[in-house]
């Protein structure tokens, strides 16, 4: 672990105001959102003022993060917080935020009204990454053609009569369509990244919701422009996120670090989101979401599902993988061999050495303002 994260204390938000908002407004709106989430006596604020503006540092209570995220643990945050009196309604939002309180490196909004659109947009796609039932396919791709159509430079875009919330949802949800659309794990993701921003622009940004569903019917964005524009990394290789620390709504790669079995098409590693509860999103079989040790199974054993098909082409014997991987949880002497050799951070991109799967950083949506 790189020695800029310390291990023991959280460092939760800051907003960091601009001189033309009022210190006294955003404590009260964010006083007001501590309060319904029932986070409020668990949170330390210290707020500040300089010449340029001012300064809300929000983390949570030492005593709560040593009980409930020990080490920026928080996949198991949602059980040992149980005795906090929240609706089902609120279960989400309120592990969001009090994941967010115990931030292992600073995450800054210019607002109080900022930081609960982020959060709105968090909530909206990792209740989407839960909903996603796709099928699999790196080679070719549909989507349902009363929303979409194919366009021979930039791959399926919107159609005109149609919103990009309605396309996204019918394209990845099959109780709108009846059936499952192929994917890759790569667009997917951004899809869902792309419908949980439209979901939060429709109420807070009208504006951005055109611009958005404009670029949609010429170009959905993807790849090196997706990334630059809707999602940031949080967090830097020699700086990286604790193993186990994650927000619901995080974007993240799990990497194959087999060199073999990587080149099989699809098969590179995995990208995911973190639903909350200590799950993550599992496209291909969305009523069996992935834990922590799940995953890290799965990637592993692919390296023993790596075959040569009757084509002569390297490809992947899914149900040896699932073999392996029942065979492993048999040995405790194996789990505790695999799981030593995949908890540890992933190598570069292109790099087979000594890495495990973990990603040092999460991606996470940008700001709608």
């Amino acid at each position: 672990m790189s020695p800029d994260v310390n291990m023991s204390i959280p460092v939760g938000l800051l907003i960091q105001g601009s001189s033309d908002l009022n210190p006294a407004q955003s404590l009260y709106e964010l006083d007001r959102l501590l309060k319904r989430l029932g986070l409020q006596e668990v949170t330390q604020i210290r707020p500040s003022a300089q010449n340029a503006g001012y300064f809300i540092e929000v983390r949570l209570q030492q005593r709560y993060f040593d009980l409930w995220c020990p080490g920026f643990d928080t996949l198991q945050v949602r059980t040992l917080a149980h005795d906090l009196d929240l609706s089902v309604d609120q279960a989400l939002e309120h592990e969001v935020v009090l994941t967010m309180l115990a931030a292992p490196q600073v995450m800054t909004f210019k607002s109080v009204a900022q930081l609960e659109s982020h959060i709105r947009v968090r909530v909206n796609i990792a209740m989407a990454a839960a909903k996603t039932s796709l099928a699999f396919n790196t080679e070719a791709a549909e989507r349902p053609s009363e929303y979409w159509q194919g366009d021979s430079e930039n791959g399926f875009v919107i159609r005109q009569d149609v919103s990009l919330e309605e396309a996204i949802i019918a394209a990845t949800q099959p109780e709108i369509t009846g059936r499952q659309y192929e994917f890759s794990c790569y667009r997917a993701a951004e899809y869902l990244v792309l419908l949980g921003l439209a979901e939060e622009a429709k109420l807070t940004n009208p504006t951005y919701l055109l611009e958005l569903e404009a670029q949609c019917r010429l170009a959905v964005p993807r790849a090196d422009p997706f990334h630059t524009t809707y999602v940031y990394e949080y967090g830097l290789p020699e700086n990286p996120i604790p193993m186990k620390y994650y927000v619901p709504g995080d974007r993240l790669w799990f990497k194959n670090p087999d060199n073999r079995s990587s080149d099989v098409k699809g098969f590179e590693g995995s990208w995911v989101f973190y639903l909350g509860g200590g799950l993550f999103s599992n496209f291909w079989r969305r009523d069996n979401p992935f834990d922590l040790t799940s995953k890290c199974l799965e990637i592993y054993h692919w390296r023993d599902g790596a075959c040569i098909n009757s084509s002569g082409v390297l490809s992947m014997d899914e149900s040896e993988v699932e073999r392996q991987i029942e065979l492993t949880r048999q040995s405790p002497e194996k789990m505790e061999s695999v799981m030593s050799k995949m908890m540890v951070y992933r190598d570069p991109a292109g790099v087979y050495a000594n890495g495990g799967c973990i990603d040092s950083t999460r991606e996470v949506p940008r700001s709608l303002f």
